[in-house]
């Protein structure tokens, strides 16, 4: 491929403490529901990559699991790839709240980015959260911390500011191909989406009665022809770590596996574009999230 000379395209990774916005952000500069967002830390878990093309460029997004301390083997899978996919990428995306305290979360991400030669853009998101005169007090202590190539306030939720971003991201990409057709979104398997929204879904329905230790297995994803066009028929287990997990999973006469079913089938007939027909089973799979064999056969894997 020749190197186009107006043309840029590379690599950004979005990095941050978990829950400060980053699947949201991903989801406000794509324009489709790709990343899942939760209120609960730590959803994102493979590298999502998603791809925003403009008549300047293509941005081909590496969505990397918040940066932090592992406590067991799927936090320490998570902490490798996000800290090998700094060195990877043209420019880090480093997303913070708009506050004046740096806590130790914080401090531990300026330490690792020191150790990497990529040109890193604060985004501080959630702007709308507060007065603009507050926010050059927050600009001036992340100042402290690090040498940013570039500060940019943005609102992931309503897109404030995001096209500025998406501007600032493009100077510092270098010349090059396009890497995917225009109308290429991500490189995500289908059933690795489907599985994200599945537990996106389940993890909204049952709020806090769940720690996030779920998974979910697409057993079987085929499509047929009906008369009214495509159906997409769906076999998918949701993997829980207690007994009494199930219990809750399932609800009173499976209310709260049908309420996961119905609002995932919603977004998934959105996804594919046809009609769904979703079956879900619950299983128990004790402490999955330590067990290495039992995360590859959730699609975990070290090489990725």
């Amino acid at each position: 491929m020749t190197e186009n000379k107006q043309y840029k395209s590379g690599f950004v990774t979005l990095i941050g403490r978990p829950n400060v916005g980053k699947s949201t952000l991903m989801n406000q500069l794509i324009g489709q529901k790709i990343a899942i967002t939760s209120n609960k830390p730590q959803t994102t878990r493979n590298r999502i990559q998603t791809v925003l093309t403009t008549d300047e460029g293509q941005i081909v997004f590496v969505d990397t699991p918040g940066i932090h301390k592992a406590k067991n083997k799927l936090g320490t899978y998570m902490v490798n790839v996000a800290e090998r996919t700094l060195n990877e990428v043209d420019v880090v995306l480093w997303l913070v709240e708009p506050s004046t305290f740096i806590g130790a979360g914080e401090q531990h991400i300026a330490e690792q980015l020191k150790k990497v030669h990529t040109p890193v853009i604060l985004v501080i998101n959630k702007v709308d959260k507060v007065k603009r005169e507050e926010l050059l007090p927050c600009i001036a202590k992340y100042k402290d911390i690090y040498d940013f190539a570039e500060i940019v306030p943005v609102c992931a939720r309503n897109g404030e500011n995001t096209d500025e971003l998406v501007k600032v991201i493009l100077q510092y990409l270098p010349y090059g191909p396009q890497f995917y057709d225009e109308d290429t979104v991500t490189d995500q398997p289908e059933r690795q989406i489907v599985a994200e929204l599945i537990r996106e879904k389940a993890l909204h329905s049952l709020n806090e009665e769940i720690p996030h230790g779920i998974a979910v297995v697409i057993d079987q994803m085929k499509f047929r022809r009906g008369q009214k066009g495509t159906i997409a028929d769906i076999d998918a287990t949701i993997i829980c770590e207690r007994d009494s997990h199930k219990g809750i999973i399932i609800g009173k006469q499976g209310s709260m596996l049908k309420k996961i079913g119905s609002t995932a089938r919603f977004e998934i007939e959105r996804m594919l574009d046809c009609k769904v027909n979703l079956k879900l089973w619950v299983k128990v799979k004790k402490d999955w999230r330590d067990s290495e064999f039992l995360m590859r056969n959730f699609g975990y894997r070290e090489e990725e």
